[in-house]
């Protein structure tokens, strides 16, 4: 059986050998999204080309992502971060520059992985095209978390579960507003 013990070592372990990663896509890319992704920034853009260049699907789509998004951050952010405080990951774990820079909240869980993975999770829902696209960034604003130090894996992890339940309760609960809407 495996016990906070060993998802501690786990996430330790993970969090070294992502940090370590040299090569040029990640000291060029992952900044970039990370970038791209503060203040959701990303996903409000992607919204607006759905919704720009798009039908009624992608303006649906675009609608749920924002909502599941809001819902996600909401919950990681002004709730989990609230109820339980963690440490960022220690600086001897990362061995570059980037982690001067980090945030002063807890580490758990990411509210970047979470605002990421609940707007694809539910634009997906609608329009898995549009789903597919904005999983690529999403997976590189969860890495680019734990490449940076900003978050052990198991923030990361927990960030995207509650994405995922972020946009199935926008697909999916009865008696939601936002479901007659969209």
């Amino acid at each position: 059986m495996i016990g906070l013990a060993d998802v501690k070592d786990g996430d330790e372990r993970l969090t070294r050998r992502v940090a370590h990663w040299t090569s040029p896509l990640t000291r060029h890319v992952l900044p970039a999204v990370e970038s791209a992704a503060e203040h959701t920034k990303l996903w409000w853009a992607a919204a607006a080309l759905m919704s720009a260049t798009g039908g009624y699907r992608e303006r649906k789509a675009a609608l749920a992502g924002l909502a599941a998004m809001g819902v996600a951050e909401l919950v990681s952010n002004s709730v989990c971060k609230q109820l339980y405080e963690r440490r960022r990951p220690p600086e001897e774990l990362i061995p570059h520059d980037g982690v001067h820079d980090r945030p002063d909240s807890s580490s758990f869980p990411s509210g970047h992985t979470a605002a990421a993975v609940g707007f694809t999770a539910a634009v997906a829902g609608t329009s898995p095209g549009w789903g597919a696209a904005c999983a690529v960034p999403a997976v590189a604003v969860a890495v680019e978390r734990v490449q940076s130090g900003a978050h052990y894996p198991s923030d990361v992890a927990v960030g995207a579960v509650i994405g995922v339940a972020a946009a199935w309760l926008v697909h999916r609960a009865p008696g939601m507003v936002l479901r007659h809407w969209l």
